[in-house]
C-alpha cells in the first residue's frame, strides 16, 4: 500500500499561519492534498499537524488527520525524517502497513499530479530508496561568490574563474515539493540526498521556495501567470 504524509505544523513565523493562509483563493495546504487525490497515488492520504485549525481544514478537503503530532516533534528544530518517522510508525500500529511513502510538502502550490506519479514510477523502476523532485540552478554554481567581512568578494571555486559557463557542469537543488520513499528507509532514517536516491527532474518555472513573504507574492504572480496563459 502507499501512504501520503503532508507535514504542516501550525508554528511558522516569518508567514504566520502560513499552512492555511489563503494562496490564490485556497488555504495553501489545500493545493497539496488535492494534487495527492488527485494522483490516484495513495491508499492513504495524512496530514501531520499539531494544530486542530489546520487539522480541520485538511478534513474538510478531503485529507485524514488520525492523530495529532507530539510537541516534541513541532518545534523550530524538527527534521522531516523524525516526523515521517513518528507517522508511518503509528500507521503500522494501526495496522495499515504501506511499502512506498511520500512526504509532500504543505506549501507546494505547483505540485502536480502527473508529477507525484512520475515520483512513484522512478522509485518503482530505480530501486532507489528515495525519489525526490529537483530542480536546475539557474546559474553556473561553480561561478558562485562570497562576501568577506571587509565587504570585497571571493570565489568559492577560483580555478573556474576562466572557464566557460556552458563548460561547467550543471547543477541542481532541492525542489521542496515531494519525496517519495521506500517505508524501510524512512524508518531507518536513512540520508535522503545520497546515491541511493534519485531524481524527478521539474522545470524551474514551476518551483519556487516559499519561507518568507516575498517568496509567497512571487509564487501567487507566477501561479496567476500559469493560469493566464492556459486561458
Amino acid at each position: 500500500m502507499r501512504l501520503a504524509v503532508i507535514p504542516a505544523r501550525g508554528g511558522s513565523k516569518r508567514i504566520p499561519r502560513k499552512n492555511i493562509k489563503v494562496f490564490c483563493g485556497k488555504p495553501m495546504i489545500v493545493w497539496s492534498i488535492q494534487a495527492a487525490l488527485q494522483s490516484g497515488c495513495f491508499d492513504k492520504i495524512i496530514v501531520s499537524t499539531d494544530d486542530e485549525e489546520i487539522a480541520e481544514v485538511a478534513r474538510q478537503y478531503g485529507a485524514s488527520v488520525p492523530f495529532m503530532r507530539p510537541a516534541e516533534l513541532s518545534d523550530d528544530y524538527t527534521g522531516t525524517i523524525p516526523v515521517m518517522q513518528q507517522a508511518i510508525e503509528w500507521c503500522n500500529a494501526n495496522g495499515f502497513y504501506a511499502r512506498q511513502v511520500c512526504c509532500l510538502y504543505a506549501t507546494a502550490p505547483f505540485v502536480s499530479p502527473e508529477d507525484l506519479r512520475r515520483g512513484l514510477s522512478t522509485l518503482e523502476l530505480s530501486g532507489s530508496q528515495y525519489a525526490f523532485s529537483v530542480t536546475s540552478y539557474a546559474f553556473p554554481i561553480q561561478r558562485a561568490v562570497r562576501l568577506t567581512g571587509a565587504g570585497r568578494v571571493e570565489m568559492f571555486n577560483p580555478e573556474f574563474f576562466n572557464t566557460r559557463s556552458q563548460d561547467l557542469e550543471e547543477s541542481y537543488h532541492d525542489a521542496g515539493q515531494f519525496y517519495w520513499g521506500l517505508a524501510d528507509a524512512w524508518l531507518k532514517g536513512e540520508m535522503i540526498f545520497s546515491p541511493e536516491s534519485s531524481a524527478v527532474l521539474l522545470p524551474r518555472h514551476r518551483v519556487q521556495d516559499i519561507d518568507t513573504p516575498e517568496d509567497w507574492v512571487r509564487a501567487e504572480w507566477l501561479y496567476k501567470a500559469f493560469q493566464a496563459e492556459s486561458n
